[in-house]
């Protein structure tokens, strides 16, 4: 089942089938967040935003495969430096 296109909000992978989101600590359906970051209410990952970067930064080459373009590892940091502010996990509050 698709459910409407989000994104995660820790680093924004397309949210797109029920079956990448991950519980609440009540049982309940998380809609924001991804099943690699979110699990029973808890983040999987205790880490800064600049940690997480990192982290999706050795992922750009997978990230690529399913792309129309294809960014450098340097690009990518780049990028994610910009978008992840935005994100609710990363957000100033």
């Amino acid at each position: 089942m698709f459910i409407e296109t989000k994104c995660c909000q820790s680093y924004g992978m397309p949210l797109q089938k029920e079956e990448e989101l991950r519980t609440n600590q009540d049982g309940s359906r998380n809609k924001e967040y991804c099943c690699y970051c979110f699990k029973d209410g808890v983040f999987t990952m205790d880490c800064t935003m600049e940690q997480m970067i990192e982290h999706c930064a050795q992922l750009v080459n997978e990230f690529n495969k399913d792309s129309e373009v294809a960014y450098t590892k340097e690009e990518a940091i780049s990028n994610m430096k910009i978008y992840f502010p935005a994100l609710k996990r990363w957000a100033v509050q």
